[in-house]
């Protein structure tokens, strides 16, 4: 089987690629490099450059290769960016994923899509944990556009009914390779593990978002996925839509929450080292609470966490920041 892998030089997508080739998968990356990094490309891959913004790149590369199926990560991924970048996450986000989904089913008779979702399109919940079909209201143009890729999804399934898809709603994503090899390094860097752990390397001012949300410490809960826990989800997944032909959607957290503070206490404990943190008011689109129901992916795809507990994360981010500055 070849999987074409779009974002595979980022931080989850560069996993996904190599947990794929030690499966035995032949994957495809298709990545136009403004965020990834190419020496983080497992060598085994084949590596195409190109963006999902470029009709003409998407039509070379599926005429070209004979690709089994997609799994899309090609997105720009802060909230507070999309807040003050709209239309730039609208372009690639919403009109890239439209015209990668209709050229990998038109042009590449591609039949099996994975797609990097968010709990972002649930925006404020009503209700704690987050069940898949809670009310979608996101808060956020970041998480306006995952609603609407989804919405193409749907639209482009039921055009073509033999088109398959599961959607995987990430809560938050986090940690890296169990041996510090590899790990989180965007650029921006707007994820509160790596800025804290950053933080405490160089001595520098942690700047923590908001203490006045409506949560027991005032500041946001999140549900933490170890990001190798993540990436076996997709594996799950794409056996799924092969087994049991459909469109799918599945929440991928660990039912359990952690506030800011509490995570800056975690790097404090693992690092055995101080942070010095500033109070800033809360940014623009941050929901007070996310915290999944991971009840259907549990029950259809029998997953299970390994490495989702917050220390495991945090000890695995310190150890490839340690080794990364």
């Amino acid at each position: 089987m070849k999987i074409l892998v779009t974002g595979g030089a980022g931080y989850i997508g560069s996993f996904m690629v190599r947990l794929l080739l030690d499966r035995g998968r032949q994957v495809v990356v298709f990545d136009n490099l403004e965020r990834g990094r190419k020496e983080i490309i497992d060598s085994r891959a084949k590596f195409v450059e190109g963006d999902i913004k470029n009709r003409k790149s998407l039509e070379s590369l599926f005429k070209n290769e004979l690709i089994d199926a997609l799994m899309h990560f090609a997105a720009y991924i802060s909230v507070e960016e999309s807040e003050k970048s709209p239309e730039i996450y609208y372009q690639n986000n919403v009109v890239g994923s439209k015209n990668l989904f209709e050229s990998a089913i038109n042009i590449g008779n591609v039949r099996n899509i994975i797609f990097s979702s968010s709990a972002a399109v649930y925006g404020n919940p009503q209700k704690i944990p987050i069940p898949e079909d809670h009310p979608k209201n996101p808060t956020s143009e970041y998480g306006e556009n995952k609603l609407a890729m989804e919405e193409i999804l749907e639209s482009v399934r039921s055009e073509n009914p033999e088109v398959s898809f599961a959607a995987l709603r990430y809560f938050n994503a986090a940690g890296a390779a169990l041996d510090g090899s590899s790990g989180e390094n965007h650029d921006p860097e707007t994820h509160i593990i790596p800025l804290a752990i950053r933080a405490v390397i160089e001595g520098s001012e942690f700047k923590l978002y908001g203490t006045d949300y409506s949560t027991p410490d005032g500041t946001c809960i999140r549900d933490y996925i170890h990001v190798l826990d993540l990436i076996e989800a997709h594996v799950l997944a794409l056996e799924k839509i092969q087994k049991d032909p459909g469109g799918y959607y599945y929440n991928v957290g660990t039912g359990k929450g952690h506030s800011n503070r509490e995570v800056i206490e975690m790097v404090r404990k693992v690092s055995g080292r101080t942070i010095k943190v500033w109070e800033e008011t809360r940014r623009a689109g941050d929901p007070d609470q996310l915290v999944a129901d991971p009840t259907r992916i549990k029950t259809e795809l029998g997953f299970e966490p390994k490495y989702s507990d917050l220390e495991s994360i945090v000890e695995t981010a310190w150890k490839w920041h340690s080794k990364s500055v």
